[in-house]
């Protein structure tokens, strides 16, 4: 290697099936198991091939309270995934409102952005999640925010058809 880092050690199968198991425990909300590992001093942002760390996966899998044993441990709330994404935006795609609570509580920017710009606000916007876009709002997202394209939250809802978030960010840019 040119760059003088060193190539990643081979591992074996029994290593392999660990973390597999692990990743999956985040996958499925298995608390216990994930806590006792934490315990152990497993690394809370540990990530698997595709940058997803256990966090995004309890995130986008809806298990809040895996979610906090994670952020109890310490796991970086605006650790994005190889795609840019966030665990709150991940949450908020997904229409989880007791992961998006865990992960403002836990310290998640509201206003981070992820791949392209997006804030969890313009994801919520887009899908339509009205209560996430609710509470987002009322944690101080910025409703004019615009994303690299230069649209709004607002913007991207109408774009997508979501009627009812498009009219309450209407009437919340209005205020």
């Amino acid at each position: 290697m040119t760059d003088g880092s060193k190539p990643a050690p081979e591992l074996d199968e029994e290593t392999i099936a660990f973390a597999q198991r692990v990743f999956q425990h985040a996958r499925a909300g298995q608390v216990e198991e994930l806590g006792d590992l934490l315990r152990m001093g497993l690394p809370p942002n540990l990530r698997n091939e595709k940058g997803d760390s256990l966090l995004m996966l309890a995130s986008y899998h809806g298990h809040a309270e895996t979610v906090q044993i994670l952020l109890q441990y310490g796991a970086d709330p605006e650790l994005a995934n190889d795609r840019g994404q966030t665990p709150l935006a991940g949450a908020a795609f997904k229409g989880d409102m007791a992961s998006v609570e865990s992960l403002l509580e836990g310290g998640a920017n509201v206003n981070g952005r992820g791949d392209g710009g997006k804030t969890p606000l313009m994801i919520a916007a887009m899908f339509n999640r009205l209560e996430i876009v609710e509470i987002l709002l009322a944690r101080g997202a910025d409703v004019e925010a615009r994303d690299a394209g230069g649209l709004t939250a607002q913007a991207l809802a109408s774009a997508m058809g979501a009627v009812d978030t498009a009219e309450l960010l209407a009437r919340s840019s209005q205020s």
